[in-house]
């Protein structure tokens, strides 16, 4: 949440930035002599926003999609264990189902036989 109020604010404060100065002019000198462009002062800084915003991204996402890619392994490995779980447990439950009832009967027959 408090990422997301501190995007909101720098996005604010550059709005109000670019805002205020678009009537400035800036000459641009491209790598060797290419070209000269003079342009308002907040184009070249809105520019390198997004493409910081942009590389940001593209160095974030592979991160991210690995992530999304083990959790959902991991979730599958945990319902897998927890179907397994439960298969064991009715197993033991049968299991110790038929113990008490054997020894119960021999417990009864052997009441009757005295």
């Amino acid at each position: 949440m408090i990422r997301v109020i501190l995007v909101g604010i720098l996005l604010l404060l550059s709005l109000a930035f670019f805002l205020q100065n678009q009537e400035q002019e800036v000459t641009l000198r491209y790598f060797f002599g290419l070209m000269d462009a003079s342009t308002p002062v907040y184009q070249p800084i809105m520019a390198g926003f997004g493409v910081g915003l942009l590389v940001a991204g593209m160095l974030l996402f592979p991160p991210w999609i690995r992530g999304r890619i083990e959790l959902r392994r991991k979730t599958k490995a945990l319902q897998d264990a927890e179907v397994d779980l439960e298969r064991l447990r009715q197993s033991f439950e049968k299991v110790s189902g038929r113990m008490s009832s054997s020894t119960t009967k021999a417990g009864s027959q052997g009441d009757q036989d005295e």
